[in-house]
């Protein structure tokens, strides 16, 4: 199963309260584990401009603000920025799918920071990961749907729909999901 660049959707009986209502974008998958980042969880105490602040990176007055992010419970100080195609960080960059890439070095904040940078882009502190065969797990135990990840919704504003949205384009309407998983 090939989960890089995918969207998980956490089903309503999700038994980790950290992850309700996550929609994750899985930007690593292997036989050695997972790694995503939480695309719908804004950070609730940290905006782009103070971020640049502590860093001490200076901030053009045509300088881009991107949206910050609780990416996961994982290294929750470090950052990582997900973002459109168009970047080109060299081998900082890593590919995630064929629509994105993930850069978690200083350059694109300072890029951003110009005004430069990726059309598309959203900040997240810490990550969501998995060791080998565990998400696997999860979805067989009906923690998670998988559904395509369109740029609209990744990189959309609308953080609190982004759920609901995930699941209306996968043609399931969200009052209609249990929080019981069954065997037919």
């Amino acid at each position: 199963m090939e989960l890089d660049g995918k969207l998980l959707v956490a089903m309503p009986g999700m038994g980790d309260p950290r992850f309700a209502k996550s929609v994750i974008l899985v930007c690593a998958h292997s036989a050695e584990g997972a790694m995503g980042l939480i695309v719908n969880r804004p950070s609730p105490d940290l905006n782009f401009r103070n971020l640049l602040e502590q860093l001490k990176i200076p901030r053009a007055p045509l300088g881009r603000d991107i949206r910050v992010h609780v990416g996961g419970p994982v290294e929750r100080g470090r950052g990582f920025v997900l973002h459109s195609r168009d970047y080109a960080g060299g081998p900082t960059t890593m590919k995630v799918g064929d629509d994105y890439g993930m850069t978690a070095t200083l350059d694109i904040l300072e890029a951003l920071a110009r005004g430069e940078g990726p059309a598309q882009a959203i900040l997240a502190l810490g990550y969501s990961g998995w060791g080998p065969g565990q998400l696997e797990t999860e979805i067989k135990a009906n923690g998670w749907l998988i559904a395509e990840a369109s740029e609209g919704l990744v990189f959309s504003q609308d953080d609190a729909g982004k759920w609901a949205g995930a699941l209306r384009g996968m043609g399931i309407d969200p009052l209609t999901l249990s929080a019981a998983a069954g065997r037919a």
